[in-house]
């Protein structure tokens, strides 16, 4: 039987020396929900974020995906549960072509076959109207290109939970148009968790948001609920009635 609750986070702490970047957050995420954490700089998202992707290990608390605690665990060993995340840092090979990028994340798969990783590249090569580029290295791409190709690397190994920092970070109006639009088809295939600055592409993509305020969980709900909560509106704002007591 299928989880319905497929990330479980309980009582998440983080602490660097004296600050707590995160204080006491848990969460639950359904099976093909796509989550978007939102909040000021400095408000804990991305921290909690790396908590999850095992990219840092919690001072407290516990977290559990598809049933397995991974609190602790290796963010190569979190990668092997079928966990795929896209950071802000680019992760493409510039001297290497599209196709070859997409080729070595597919390749990452032991059980593929030779004509496997080959079909997966051609597949998402087409899914994500890479052709014109495919055999153009990965330097030479525009920024709005290179986040659709690290989109593609992310998706190569079929994970079940991805997990995607800032993803519409420096695109135009177009490319967050259309980054969007992936964003969303992947629910088909995946639990989706974006941490996100750009509004505009929240209200877009999102099923549930979850505002952070100091490490904590300001307000959570429909895009709608939770960017016209007035104690949100506050906290971006730079007012004090957005504080959490």
């Amino acid at each position: 039987m299928m989880l319905e609750t497929v990330v479980e986070a309980s009582g998440v702490v983080m602490r660097f020396g004296g600050v707590t970047a995160v204080d006491g957050v848990s969460m639950k995420l359904r099976r093909n929900e796509l989550r978007c954490l939102i909040g000021p700089n400095g408000a804990g998202k991305s921290t909690f974020f790396k908590c999850l992707s095992g990219q840092l290990t919690p001072t407290e608390g516990d977290i559990a995906l598809n049933g397995q605690p991974t609190t602790g665990r290796a963010i190569h060993e979190i990668a092997r549960l079928g966990v795929a995340v896209k950071t802000q840092v680019p992760s493409l090979m510039n001297g290497l072509t599209v196709h070859e990028n997409l080729w070595l994340a597919a390749r990452s798969v032991s059980t593929r076959t030779h004509a496997e990783v080959l079909g997966k590249v051609g597949a998402l090569i087409d899914q994500l109207g890479l052709g014109p580029h495919a055999w153009h290295t990965a330097d030479s791409l525009a920024h709005g290109q290179r986040q659709i190709v690290e989109l593609g690397v992310v998706l190569a190994s079929d994970p079940w939970l991805v997990l995607l920092d800032e993803p519409a970070g420096g695109l135009t109006r177009d490319e967050v148009s259309r980054m969007a639009k992936l964003v969303t088809e992947l629910t088909a295939r995946a639990t989706v968790v974006v941490v996100e600055h750009d509004m505009n592409f929240v209200r877009a993509i999102a099923q549930t948001v979850t505002a952070f305020h100091r490490g904590r969980v300001l307000a959570e709900g429909t895009a709608d609920e939770v960017l016209t909560n007035q104690r949100v509106r506050d906290v971006y704002l730079g007012k004090h009635g957005g504080e959490q007591k």
